[in-house]
């Protein structure tokens, strides 16, 4: 099913953002003051680029510009975090064109391990020491403990998915227990079935649960996000929202007015 089939359908029979969250994320916070007082800061945690994804097409700047253009329709998308695949280069930076768009723009990474992909954000000069990222066989129990040890946070990306999802590895015998802290429930490029599957997973172990749009191309930037309490302007401030759990995956249309 298309993603566009997929925000209709959760339309129709009225799902909300409790539905897709694993027991124990918090719902109630939002943000208290300054700008966006009263609602949830609403972050895509999962995007590709000309840039750096030899499959994506669409560009940095489209996005930010599509982004202005869902503003003006009554969507709130605050920003989103480029997970280019199986690279990550420190001395990129697209602050200048998140300022003149005035959409965060953050960066992490999308690394291959042989349980499937992983978002990591927060990636510091020790982890990329430790692994080669362009590895596609990097060991994930690994990735997810250095990640925390070196001040970052590691997600299961599209945790339903065949063989590069978590939930297929879990029913296999990969044990969670100690190693796993959030998975992606709602991607923009999954099935409704790989979604639910995710979601399955996470509600039996007690994961967090994170949205993003897996965007490859321009008009997709924002379908899936990630609701959190407070501002987001930083990696570091990423990280310490993750390790708080207090998110819970959206889609683009109930970020209007009256959503969640």
């Amino acid at each position: 099913m298309s993603w566009l089939a997929s925000e209709a359908r959760l339309s129709e029979d009225g799902a909300t953002a409790s539905a897709r969250h694993a027991p124990g994320q918090r719902e109630g916070q939002t943000i208290s003051s300054g700008a966006g007082a009263g609602r949830r800061f609403y972050l895509d945690l999962h995007s590709h680029s000309t840039d750096a994804s030899d499959d994506a097409g669409g560009t940095v700047e489209g996005y930010l510009k599509w982004i202005v253009a869902r503003h003006k329709r009554g969507y709130i998308v605050d920003g989103f975090v480029l997970t280019e695949h199986r690279q990550f280069d420190p001395a990129v930076s697209y602050d200048a064109l998140a300022e003149q768009y005035g959409v965060v723009v953050l960066r992490g990474a999308e690394l291959e391990t042989e349980v499937g992909h992983v978002l990591v954000y927060g990636i510091s000069e020790e982890f990329s020491r430790r692994f080669d990222l362009s590895s596609v066989h990097l060991p994930s129990v690994e990735i997810f403990r250095v990640a925390r040890e070196t001040g970052g946070f590691a997600v299961g990306a599209h945790a339903g998915r065949a063989s590069i999802g978590l939930a297929e590895h879990v029913a296999a015998g990969y044990s969670l227990e100690g190693v796993v802290e959030a998975v992606e429930t709602l991607n923009g490029g999954s099935s409704d079935a790989e979604n639910a599957l995710a979601l399955d997973l996470a509600q039996a172990h007690g994961l967090g649960c994170v949205g993003g749009s897996d965007a490859h191309y321009v008009s997709a930037i924002g379908r899936c996000l990630t609701a959190f309490a407070r501002p987001i302007a930083s990696i570091e401030d990423l990280v310490a929202e993750l390790a708080s759990g207090d998110y819970y995956p959206v889609t683009i249309e109930e970020t209007r007015e009256g959503g969640v």
